[in-house]
């Protein structure tokens, strides 16, 4: 194109443009200036709040998306008996739980999943509809062979939890002493909750980082870890415990009885052996249970005693002085009344010696015996031996039983109660009471831990009545239990017993009803005891309820069993014992 051509652009010249050439205000500058410091002051004012003044706030912020505390559960101390056999101890078992956010199956994944964990598909869907965050726990506690089913399935979302559950290997056997757990891990009943605080360790903890599925990535600072329960060793024998329920179990369905318990103690050391009752339950299965299953009856049931108290009554007469053994009592014609009304033995004796009084389980003698002495001098003995006072034992449910002020006995009263009615007592309050004849004269404390006492230096007791006394009463007791006593079936295959049977009708409303209560208390051997056996059964049918037939021949086998265990050596000769004709046991008078 030509230098001259019409169609060439223009040449401008830029430094004579009048707008190039206006002055721009200092101000507009200045402005600039100052809105670019502001805005980098606000900058570095946020950079100062969110690194410095609310740096903690945004930190657990972000921790809270990825960082994780994690529970490391303690495992709860074992419970053992006093041989290290385990009664309780905790297994670890998985629980499954899912994370609702990242949580995918289909209706048939759903299906296998809920048949995998034993559960109705309801169940699973209610638990896991409706909830839009967060870990829902489909099952605790879950048998490993059902989790790794579950695992197999690659579900996203399904995490296993590991807590530990209780495992019983004695069962029903030794349910009402060791009690159980609720399923996190906390004692109900029994030793567990006796216990509780030295069965309990302190759970641990452990932070880690999650992904978005979330599974764990890395473990982040230190981990604090768990610390275990302290063991329990009970003073229990878990082969003592397990004969002497059978035997309670299969007397209460000889007799089609409501209940039955047997209470066994070492007389050397205090300890309790046995606390054994029927019915009993499954610790590690308590569905469709009922009250009368979880009752520790030894413990927690008081009822009037019977006959046998007349053995104290003896005994009181004998220390005080008032009578010997072959002091005559007159108990003809076999009834007595006070105040206008009757007592009365089973049929008529005449004149019994102290000793036939209790190898007959005289009523009338016993009650002549008592008339003869103060009431408070009774209810002191009563006392000393432990009855209206709660047992001092390791173990809750202990009832403390009734024993009226002596004050308030009217002359009735006093009677009755020397032969077991009108006070109140539990088995096991029976059983300690008995360690006085078995200790020579001695109330001995009870332990359900196992003790320290070392062999040949038996635990020091109370005194409670003179050493001579409590021989003389145990030749009684062993008159009682042999032929032309009470309770002949109570007699042990190459040891020697003695004891006292008791039978009482039970107290309904304000009156006494045709149903009963079957006794007996003893001790074994005879001129050495070692074991003190009480046993109750409650409502014994069939027509048979007198202590003497249905509780004396569970304390002859209980006995023979427990002392053979214990390495203790017979001290009558087994074939003096063999008789070619059964000796007819008299029947138990109220």
């Amino acid at each position: 194109m030509s230098r001259g051509s019409p169609n060439s652009v223009r040449s401008v010249n830029y430094a004579t443009s009048p707008l190039l050439a206006s002055k721009t205000p200092p101000w507009r500058s200045r402005f600039v200036v100052v809105l670019v410091g502001m805005a980098f002051l606000l900058l570095l004012g946020r950079a100062v709040h969110l690194q410095i003044v609310a740096t903690d706030f945004y930190q657990a912020e972000g921790e809270k998306r990825f960082f994780h505390k994690q529970p490391l559960p303690a495992s709860r101390g074992r419970i053992l008996d006093r041989n290290g056999l385990v009664l309780a101890t905790s297994v670890a078992l998985p629980s499954v739980q899912v994370d609702v956010k990242t949580f995918t199956a289909d209706s048939a994944q759903r299906k296998a999943l809920a048949r995998h964990l034993a559960m109705p598909l309801t169940e699973l869907a209610a638990k896991l509809d409706g909830v839009s965050n967060g870990a829902v726990v489909l099952r605790r506690h879950v048998e490993e062979a059902a989790w790794q089913e579950v695992k197999a399935m690659e579900l996203k979302g399904v995490q296993e939890v590991r807590e530990y559950k209780r495992r019983y290997p004695e069962g029903e056997a030794a349910a009402h002493v060791v009690g159980f757990t609720n399923i996190d891990d906390k004692g109900q009943e029994g030793i567990e909750l006796g216990f509780q605080e030295q069965l309990l360790g302190k759970a641990g903890q452990r932070t880690v980082v999650r992904d978005r599925l979330g599974r764990v990535v890395e473990d982040v600072g230190d981990q604090a870890d768990p610390v275990n329960g302290r063991d329990v060793t009970l003073s229990v024998d878990s082969k003592v415990q397990f004969f002497a329920y059978q035997r309670v179990r299969d007397a209460v369905k000889e007799h089609n009885a409501k209940a039955g318990s047997v209470v066994v103690l070492d007389v050397q050391t205090g300890e309790v052996l046995a606390l054994a009752n029927y019915p009993s339950f499954d610790p590690a299965n308590r569905r469709n249970l009922t009250g009368g299953q979880l009752r520790n009856r030894a413990l927690t049931d008081i009822f009037e005693p019977g006959s046998t108290m007349k053995p104290f009554v003896a005994a009181l007469a004998l220390d005080t002085g008032r009578v010997t053994p072959a002091t005559h009592v007159d108990t003809a014609p076999g009834r007595i009344t006070i105040t206008g009304s009757t007592i009365t033995d089973s049929h008529p004796h005449g004149t019994l010696t102290v000793a036939e009084v209790i190898q007959k389980s005289s009523n009338v003698g016993t009650v002549k015996l008592a008339l003869s002495m103060p009431a408070r001098e009774m209810w002191e003995i009563y006392t000393a031996i432990g009855l209206g006072q709660k047992p001092r034992i390791d173990f809750p449910g202990a009832v403390t039983g009734r024993l009226r002020p002596y004050k308030t006995w009217r002359p009735i009263e006093h009677a009755t109660m020397s032969y077991g009615y009108g006070l109140s007592a539990s088995l096991f309050q029976l059983a300690r009471a008995y360690t006085v004849f078995a200790r020579d004269g001695e109330l001995i404390p009870v332990t359900i831990q196992r003790s320290d006492a070392v062999e040949g230096q038996p635990l020091a007791g109370q005194r409670v009545m003179s050493a001579k006394t409590a021989q003389q009463v145990r030749q009684m007791l062993q008159l009682a239990a042999g032929p032309g006593g009470t309770a002949p079936k109570a007699q042990a295959i190459g040891y020697s017993v003695g004891g006292k049977t008791g039978t009482a009708r039970k107290q309904e409303g304000k009156g006494y009803s045709n149903k009963y209560r079957a006794w007996f208390v003893g001790l074994a051997p005879v001129a050495n005891p070692r074991i003190v056996v009480a046993v109750m059964v409650d409502e014994p049918g069939k027509g048979i309820y007198y202590g003497g037939d249905v509780a004396a021949p569970i304390f002859s086998q209980v006995v023979q069993q427990t002392l053979r265990m214990m390495n203790v050596a017979p001290d009558i000769d087994v074939k003096a014992q063999i008789s070619a004709k059964p000796v007819a046991a008299e029947t138990e008078s109220f």
